[in-house]
């Protein structure tokens, strides 16, 4: 079974920096990352992945049209069964507040801390294998 890592964000360079820091994982086939553009994408992403292979979103905050805020209630009710980690360049307490009281698992800030990262992605793996 392939397991699904979806990452939300508008910037049109997060695809590559994503790639080149997991490559190795990519090219082993630990996961596949698929990519969106905004939150409606990303919201019909998750409902088209049906299977318990989407193992976890990753999204921005602050993206034009619904923010990964808005976002997050809608995703968490219709897959409640995969965490959702927010990443924003503005870590501040009312943010993490207001992401936790929306159901995220947890609040990254940028830059990104991809060895971080790297522990969730492993932790989430474990949990399917």
């Amino acid at each position: 079974m392939s397991v699904y890592i979806l990452v939300v964000d508008d910037e049109p360079d997060v695809e590559a920096l994503y790639r080149q820091h997991f490559r190795r994982e990519l090219r082993a086939g630990r996961f596949l990352m698929e990519f969106a553009a905004s939150a409606p994408a990303a919201l019909q992403r998750a409902a088209d992945i049906r299977d318990p292979s989407l193992i976890l979103i990753l999204s921005d905050i602050n993206m034009p049209g619904m923010s990964g805020l808005e976002m997050l209630p809608e995703v968490r009710a219709r897959r409640p069964d995969v965490p959702v980690i927010m990443i924003t360049a503005y870590g501040d307490a009312e943010t993490r507040k207001t992401a936790l009281e929306r159901g995220a698992e947890a609040l990254l800030t940028k830059p990104i801390d991809f060895g971080q990262l790297r522990q969730e992605i492993d932790a989430r793996l474990g949990q399917v294998a």
